[in-house]
């Protein structure tokens, strides 16, 4: 939650990073303390308070502070232990392992909830409205949105991935307002991203980011019709194969695939059971004689 405020600060209004250099210089007291205190030692108003903590990703001032709370409270631990060269099997198991449980406890903490209910409300909206589903990615981030794909195709929504950079453009100058655009990058710096976002935009869908905040993408997502679900670890995507963020981000496709397929409700249940039906009949069929 911290290094989710560090890395916000630079888009952040001046009185609102007032706001955020209070809460990281002492997280446990600020946790604790009434609104007017804050806003007095912040020298901002108390509604720039509240619009510090909706800026970077939570409900309100007591959604934020029951977080931070159980940030500095809990100690849920996180420590990133990189692999090294010399580093025995039992030791590449332990820290691939560790590195995946710390990360993910340490976003079910930090995890923006009303970010999600914008996004789960949007992508509802268009699936009843026959709209598109469209998944962007590149590289890692590409296979995140073929499993995205798979997912929401499974719930009967128009969905479809994309990680080429010329399909992209196409397909994203043909959104529509009633369709949503879901860009999935680990740096939120990929210029071939950033320009499909920017083209979504124009085009009135609603943008979905899925990334680091504070990266250029996630500055984006910041305006109106446009939601950030932040995913911040401490892994260095220029020196390693990103596999603590491949995790987080294939994690909050499987909570927007829930959310969604609960608010689609009993319609879903006929379809996926027929799905299953034909699947395990043509699983399971005795094989022809050659």
């Amino acid at each position: 939650m911290l290094d989710r405020i560090r890395a916000s600060i630079p888009a952040l209004p001046p009185a609102e990073q007032r706001v955020a250099k209070l809460v990281l210089n002492d997280p446990r007291s600020f946790a604790s303390m009434p609104v007017g205190e804050l806003a007095e030692r912040s020298h901002v108003s108390k509604p720039t308070v509240v619009r510090f903590c909706r800026s970077v990703g939570y409900d309100g001032l007591a959604d934020f502070k029951r977080k931070l709370a159980g940030t500095v409270n809990e100690g849920v631990p996180f420590v990133h232990r990189s692999v090294d060269e010399d580093d025995k099997p039992a030791d590449i198991i332990v820290k691939v392992i560790d590195n995946a449980v710390s990360a993910l406890l340490k976003y079910r903490n930090d995890a923006a909830s009303h970010a999600f209910e914008r996004a789960m409300a949007a992508l509802v909206e268009t699936a009843r409205q026959n709209g598109r589903v469209e998944f962007y990615g590149v590289g890692n981030s590409g296979i995140v949105a073929q499993d995205a794909q798979h997912k929401f195709f499974r719930l009967g929504v128009n969905a479809i991935a994309m990680s080429d950079g010329h399909v992209q453009v196409m397909s994203a100058t043909m959104l529509k307002p009633v369709d949503c655009a879901v860009v999935i990058s680990n740096s939120g710096r990929s210029q071939d991203l950033l320009g499909v976002a920017e083209i979504a935009q124009k085009k009135g869908a609603t943008l979905i980011v899925i990334t680091a905040s504070g990266s250029p993408l996630a500055q984006l997502a910041q305006g109106a019709g446009q939601i950030l679900l932040a995913a911040d670890h401490p892994e260095d995507y220029d020196r390693y194969s990103p596999m603590v963020s491949r995790m987080l981000h294939l994690m909050i496709i499987d909570i927007l695939t829930t959310g969604v397929a609960l608010r689609l409700g009993q319609a879903l249940r006929p379809v996926l059971q027929e799905i299953k039906r034909n699947l395990r009949t043509r699983r399971y069929a005795p094989q022809a004689a050659d």
